[in-house]
């Protein structure tokens, strides 16, 4: 436990890089953004949990808003971008360890996200590590020799632009306590990078920019502006220096795009479709009714109706704007054992890729640098230009039945075995310190665990029957999990970790009620596992 000079505030844990990225002056800014934005965050969350209610109960329905009307209908414009994101046709995105940033950095995609967020397990040592790694990185100092060969690795003359994603706003950072609270993981993550760097991204011509995750309302979205104008004021930088991009990743917030533009209008670039997200989101916002139920996840596409929906309007309502649409992940990883099925992995990347560029994204995410190239060529034969913004989509007309269209296709038993490995598999490693990991040939993270766990939760609840002809229910579920674990065990995974896992995902596929994020109770699960600190969701 350390206790830092600024009164009420103390830190609990212990890492190499701590006394350099926490320091006294950092701690004291974090505070002040605790002291002036916690309690409307709260209020903000109660929101969510009181309007979830409603729709479970049927007492409300999703809908674009009667009282903003007038800002949809209005025309104005978002504040222009800044150079270095003016063309932003291939975003890599990964974890913060140092390797992965300056491969990240130096991959020829035009920006990286570096990830605090769904591909960061947030182990103390990992959170207070990938802040000092961005210091450097943001100064051009970051090296990484690897232990087994002694490769070094730095950055070269060129690299992507840097933005930086924090943890949503349900997540707290339980490390770190001020006036006997934890702090928000929001806070904590933006407000340590904002305190270190804003000065010396101003002054080598690029900024402080931001990917916001997981927002559900305009309310959140205005918070996070309202955190933006407080740092620039005590941080003494110009007002809109401080730039973000909005994921989509939640179907509440696809119901009030023009409100989150205007609300972040002077700090806001852009939104993105975060499909994995989205698609958990549709299943936890809608799953407990009967005529919303999912088919398998590999059936879920963009090319469904309802996501088709959802991209349409994002572009539409961005180009409006000003603002850039981006589009989403391609999840898959090259094959190098199997030319065939990497071919096959290639081609669908391309061919949704193209489909984004068609559709009038002006960027779109990769999660392995082998898939630069092919989504570069996409993009360079369809959008020649830095950005297709011009390109206004007047023919797309979006209702609010169109993106609660249900997404059509069946459900397997073979569906429901990769939903349980895939999930177990994820969480084992991400109470091991590893928030990205590859399997079956796919990059996951968080949010395809939180579509496996929330999908056989709602085929429980609803007593879907498989293809198979069996019914999903808790003696299926429990028999069906021991089965892949053991297989599991047999090739040679951690057992310890592996049973940990099965045990939070049982619990949560089985629970009466959904859990809003496995994320909550996985963390309370990681704080036991480093012997620390007990800590309650948001």
């Amino acid at each position: 436990m350390q206790a830092t000079q600024a009164e009420g505030i103390v830190i609990r844990g212990g890492a190499p890089d701590q006394a350099a990225v926490l320091t006294d002056d950092a701690a004291a800014f974090l505070a002040g953004l605790h002291r002036r934005f916690e309690r409307r965050r709260r209020e903000l969350l109660g929101r969510r949990s009181t309007r979830q209610a409603r729709l479970d109960a049927g007492a409300e329905r999703l809908d674009f808003l009667p009282e903003t009307a007038e800002i949809r209908d209005g025309d104005w414009k978002i504040a222009p971008p800044p150079a270095d994101l003016l063309d932003r046709r291939v975003e890599i995105t990964g974890p913060v360890n140092a390797k992965m940033i300056i491969n990240a950095l130096n991959s020829g995609a035009n920006c990286f996200m570096a990830d605090f967020e769904d591909a960061n397990s947030p182990t103390w040592s990992n959170n207070i590590e990938g802040q000092a790694n961005l210091i450097q990185a943001v100064r051009r100092t970051l090296t990484y020799v690897e232990p087994a060969t002694e490769k070094r690795y730095e950055l070269a003359p060129q690299t992507a632009t840097l933005i930086m994603r924090p943890r949503g706003w349900h997540l707290d950072e339980a490390h770190m306590q001020i006036d006997g609270e934890p702090v928000s993981a929001s806070l904590f993550d933006f407000g340590l990078f904002a305190f270190h760097n804003v000065h010396e991204l101003l002054s080598r011509g690029t900024g402080p920019y931001f990917y916001l995750p997981k927002m559900e309302s305009h309310h959140e979205a205005a918070l996070w502006r309202d955190v933006f104008l407080a740092t620039e004021k005590q941080l003494d930088i110009p007002r809109g220096s401080i730039r973000a991009t909005v994921l989509i990743e939640t179907l509440p917030a696809a119901f009030e795009m023009d409100e989150i533009l205007f609300e972040m209008r002077d700090h806001i670039v852009g939104l993105n479709c975060g499909r994995w997200d989205y698609i958990f989101s549709m299943i936890k916002t809608l799953g407990r009714r009967a005529d919303f139920v999912l088919p398998d996840r590999a059936q879920v596409t963009m090319t469904s109706p309802a996501l088709s929906a959802y991209s349409k309007l994002l572009i539409k309502t961005c180009h409006r704007r000003g603002a850039h649409a981006m589009g989403g992940m391609a999840a898959q990883i090259p094959i190098r054992n199997d030319a065939e099925a990497n071919a096959a992995a290639l081609d669908k990347v391309k061919a949704d890729k193209e489909r984004e560029a068609r559709e009038g994204h002006d960027g779109t995410w990769v999660a392995h640098p082998g898939l630069i190239p092919i989504a570069r060529t996409a993009f360079d034969v369809l959008m020649p230009a830095a950005n297709q913004v011009e390109r206004q989509r007047d023919d797309v007309k979006v209702t609010a039945a169109d993106l609660i269209e249900r997404p059509q296709g069946t459900i397997t038993e073979a569906g429901l075995r990769t939903n349980i490995r895939v999930g177990i598999q994820y969480i084992a490693a991400w109470l091991n310190g590893l928030g990205c990991v590859p399997l079956y040939n796919l990059m996951e993270d968080a949010a395809t665990a939180e579509i496996s766990r929330t999908q056989i939760w709602q085929w429980r609840h609803h007593g879907v029957q498989l293809d198979t002809g069996k019914t999903v229910d808790g003696p299926l579920i429990r028999t069906a999990i021991a089965e892949e674990v053991a297989h599991l065990s047999m090739n040679g995974n951690a057992p310890a970790a592996l049973q940990d896992a099965r045990a939070l995902f049982e619990q949560l596929c089985l629970a009466e009620s959904l859990e809003p994020f496995l994320t909550l109770p996985a963390y309370r699960r990681l704080l036991d596992i480093e012997n620390d600190i007990p800590t309650t969701g948001a």
